[in-house]
């Protein structure tokens, strides 16, 4: 889907240049769905709350003096609103059939609970009707008060490392904060929905099927997995992986996690060494997994660089290290607990490549991405840890974990 140009109403761009996207194989010139326009964002604006708490007399969120930024990361437009009355917003706009109100709700939901634990997430805001989220034609919208922290990472991609180690120690212990906040909150798991960190897969002792159940309740999906042999090549690349970690599921607690744990979706209180996590962002991929799972997510998406060629992959060790010492550092792992981690490494992306070749086959038509979700991702990444490399990543845990006891 190509942006068309037009008033994009932003004052650091020149209106005639869409801003680019990080896409599967880095920066991209052409955006899967076009940038928010003033226009549009007045008339959801125009719905909202000045703020989250009530207290303002002046409900009403005014004019927008500028739009100052749009966000180059894929699966929905965002930007940074800023308003007349001095008020700074963040929009964000979502296809329909990717996430409906309920679907925002969910995560707005599981916000407000974090947010009642003490945790640093953002502000989301109301309509003068009492909900989160709100739709108008194919588009579905949600605004948060722009959250404090520096954005330290606005223009790194997933899969590109911390900058410092003391940051990656920051966001283990962050990530242990919030799942001990998140430890009571009892909703059951989110609906299936396009683009999600689900555990129906990987949670479920008999694997095949539950990955036929799951792929054939999503139809874009199905359709978009077509004529490949993908119940034989997943199983043959995820489900020895599966097998070892199937045993370690009676003893992972259900849990709702963040799902997408790399430093772009946490604000900071400084760029440099030493810095801590200000606020938590972005949980449009949570839902109800394990700890373990996000533990791994987080090794996946922060120490390994996939976006490089395989015989030039870094594996950022002593960040791996420095995250499970932050997180341990309040939420010591057994372990049982460690055995999972390791066992889910290589299948933790499972559902949401697959989730990603729906996306890009059956909604924004993209085959060729598509392909790369597929074959890169989705039985790439599985494969990797098959390699002398990816062994060594999990050789390497299995040592650190000989030298914590």
């Amino acid at each position: 889907m190509s942006v068309q140009h037009g008033d994009y109403a932003s004052d650091t761009l020149p209106l005639s240049i869409a801003p680019k996207q990080f896409g599967v194989d880095g920066v991209q010139e052409e955006r899967d769905w076009p940038l928010m326009t003033r226009d549009e964002l007045s008339g959801v604006l125009a719905r909202y709350r000045r703020d989250a708490n009530h207290s303002r007399t002046d409900a009403e969120i005014g004019p927008i003096a500028t739009v100052s930024w749009h966000s180059p990361r894929p699966f929905s437009a965002a930007a940074i609103v800023n308003t007349v009355r001095g008020d700074v917003l963040f929009v964000k706009r979502h296809h329909v059939t990717i996430r409906d109100t309920e679907g925002l709700h969910e995560e707005h939901r599981f916000i407000a609970h974090l947010r009642s634990r003490g945790m640093p997430v953002s502000d989301v805001l109301d309509t003068f009707d009492g909900a989160t989220a709100v739709t108008s034609g194919d588009w579905t919208y949600e605004v948060h008060a722009l959250a404090p922290g520096v954005d330290a990472y606005r223009e790194t991609m997933s899969w590109l490392p911390f900058s410092h180690a003391s940051h990656a120690y920051a966001a283990g212990r962050t990530l242990a904060r919030m799942h001990r906040a998140a430890a009571d909150y009892a909703a059951p798991a989110r609906t299936i929905r396009p683009l999600l960190q689900s555990f129906r897969v990987l949670g479920s002792d008999d694997f095949s099927g539950a990955l036929e159940r799951w792929v054939d309740a999503q139809p874009l999906m199905l359709e978009a997995l077509g004529s490949r042999a993908w119940r034989s090549e997943i199983v043959d690349a995820i489900g020895p992986h599966h097998a070892r970690f199937a045993p370690c599921l009676p003893s992972l607690e259900p849990l709702w996690t963040h799902g997408d744990w790399h430093a772009s979706n946490l604000l900071w209180t400084d760029v440099a060494a030493g810095a801590q996590v200000r606020t938590i962002l972005d949980f449009g991929l949570s839902d109800r997994t394990c700890a373990v799972y996000d533990l791994a997510l987080a090794i996946e998406r922060n120490a390994i660089e996939w976006m490089s060629a395989a015989e030039n992959r870094r594996v950022h060790f002593y960040q791996i290290d420095a995250l499970l010492t932050g997180y341990e550092s309040l939420n010591p792992l057994s372990g049982e607990a460690y055995f999972a981690l390791i066992a889910l490494l290589p299948i933790v992306h499972t559902e949401f490549a697959l989730s990603e070749v729906g996306y890009f086959a059956g909604i924004v038509k993209s085959p060729e991405n598509a392909d790369v979700a597929y074959d890169g991702y989705l039985l790439g990444h599985a494969r990797w840890f098959e390699t002398s490399a990816g062994r060594a990543v999990l050789d390497w845990l299995r040592k650190r974990d000989r030298s914590r006891r």
